[in-house]
């Protein structure tokens, strides 16, 4: 079987509540490479400014914003997070560019929207189109090392010296997003809504080791200001937690996530068909529900600890108080949450993450409650970092918000889902206290996050119907939502046809069968191929 490339030339009683492509489709001037890189290297030759920050950026793998101590959680223990917190800016109310890892990771790491960039699902990753942070940042000045989870794409200058990362999803795609229309199912998935306790090394050491090392022996020789990205791999499933935190978290102490009575029944179609792909329209037993949530906060705390362990690093060697931290998470994870698992949707369980920003002069102790966005975060290290502003950029500097000046963030979040299990293409605009929901073809949602939360659709309420359109509105400043929505489809049956040109039929068929067991497979197959002979 030949390895996979996207095509480049194609555009206790305790209380738990969790709460493109041919064309780039996007509502703003004409944006290409060219222009792009010009304004990197504008960037570039402005004069580095004195004492500019070093820069630390973690980024975990699945983790929810809810499950941290210092953003009300009762039962998760994060002490060092919460230290960060207390000594930095926590953004309440921060988004995924796009719930799961390689579009997420994209708009991260681009200051762009997923769509933007042609990346929309775990099969169609970031190919290099546009500069990076790690580019901008080497480009004015930095040098930046990366170890880790970055899942974007091999064999491309991403501005980092990279050592031991990882783009799995470069050549191994998740193929069942490129069978969404209809949806198809994965049988295996359901297997992930559980979890496990065992003596084991903690899987993210090595990077923090590295990172470490690197602390230890390469810094010192540095005479610029540094950029560190270290990625993390967890918690994302499989939850299986090391044994010391089955007595920290024990399964039977674990509540189970709540709904209004009749809710499964009444989920908007695009949950209910999720739920279905994923294997788990039935629900869980509880003591499996129980037990996957013990062990995600086990492997919450011991991703906590490693954190612990960087930081204190940078206090041993003196660096801490010239570095600006960052620490967020490529997307959430539902946990149960909704009749709901793992991610890929625009439910806070899986699109709201944290975001915590300490030093470079940055308040201590502040909490910001205006939603914010991933594609955000490119501006804002730019902005500390003396870099310079670039042109282009979807996302807004988050520095004048936290000095409590007005900036030039639009106080709203925007975020899109195009991938496995997404019946249709879903974006997502959340301002103050209000979220709204667009689906191509399908009913919006419209929740008051104040007042029944995720549970209560609001956008058939006459009363509301002034918020609605101003929400709507601010959706189509930024994109028009069906024109991106058939892109992804365009561009995920591409890349569909080149996995079928590229593959004899037996090499096809084993792609499919890990996935989506032998019945669809052997039937996409023939689709594909022709009807075997018997």
């Amino acid at each position: 079987m030949r390895s996979f490339r996207p095509d480049l030339d194609i555009r206790p009683d305790i209380d738990l509540s969790l709460e493109s492509i041919s064309g780039i489709v996007y509502c703003m001037p004409d944006l290409t490479r060219r222009s792009l890189l010009s304004a990197a290297g504008a960037a570039a030759l402005a004069p580095a400014a004195a004492g500019r920050p070093n820069i630390l950026f973690v980024c975990s793998d699945q983790h929810t914003s809810a499950a941290v101590g210092s953003n009300g959680h009762s039962i998760v223990k994060t002490p060092h997070l919460d230290r960060l917190a207390a000594a930095g800016v926590s953004f309440r109310n921060a988004y995924s560019g796009n719930p799961v890892c390689v579009p997420g990771r994209a708009s991260l790491m681009t200051g762009m929207y997923a769509s933007d960039v042609g990346s929309y699902c775990n099969s169609t990753p970031f190919d290099g189109r546009v500069p990076t942070w790690g580019n901008r940042l080497k480009d004015a000045g930095y040098q930046c090392w990366a170890t880790g989870k970055l899942d974007l794409c091999e064999g491309k200058d991403l501005g980092f010296r990279e050592e031991k990362t990882s783009h799995g999803h470069w050549t191994d795609p998740d193929i069942t997003s490129l069978f969404r229309m209809p949806a198809c199912f994965r049988p295996k998935e359901r297997e992930n809504a559980d979890g496990s306790f065992e003596d084991r090394a903690a899987p993210d050491l090595d990077k923090v080791q590295r990172a470490t090392r690197y602390l230890q022996a390469e810094v010192p020789k540095i005479k610029q200001p540094w950029c560190m990205y270290v990625g993390l791999s967890k918690p994302h499933p499989k939850f299986v937690a090391h044994s010391k935190y089955e007595q920290m978290y024990p399964p039977e102490r674990i509540p189970l996530p709540a709904w209004p009575e009749g809710y499964l029944e009444k989920r908007h179609l695009m949950f209910q068909t999720l739920a279905n792909f994923k294997n788990i329209q039935i629900p869980i037993p509880a003591g499996r529900v129980r037990r996957a949530r013990a062990a995600y906060f086990g492997l919450i705390t011991e991703l906590d600890e490693l954190l612990g362990s960087l930081l204190a690093e940078l206090d041993r060697t003196g660096q801490r108080d010239n570095t600006l931290i960052v620490y967020t998470s490529d997307h959430g994870e539902m946990l149960g949450e909704h009749g709901l698992w793992l991610k890929n949707c625009l439910l806070d369980g899986a699109n709201r993450v944290p975001l915590v920003l300490a030093g470079a002069g940055l308040p201590r102790s502040k909490t910001i409650e205006t939603p914010v966005s991933h594609a955000d975060l490119v501006a804002t290290m730019l902005d500390l970092a003396g870099a310079g502003m670039a042109q282009g950029l979807r996302g807004h500097s988050l520095a004048p918000m936290t000095r409590g000046q007005a900036g030039s963030h639009p106080g709203f979040a925007f975020s899109e889902s195009h991938s496995e299990g997404n019946c249709t293409g879903s974006f997502m605009i959340r301002k103050g206290d209000w979220k709204y929901l667009y689906f191509t073809g399908g009913e919006p949602l419209l929740f008051d996050m104040r007042q029944g939360g995720e549970f209560v659709n609001l956008a058939r309420d006459k009363k509301h119907a002034e918020v609605r359109k101003e929400l709507h509105g601010h959706l189509t400043s930024l994109v028009d939502p069906d024109a991106v929505t058939h892109a992804a489809f365009d561009r995920q049956e591409q890349v569909l046809k080149r996995l079928v040109r590229e593959n004899s039929r037996s090499g096809f068929y084993d792609m499919l069968v890990g996935r989506l067991g032998p019945i669809q497979a052997r039937l996409l197959t023939d689709r594909y191929y022709g009807t075997a002979k018997s």
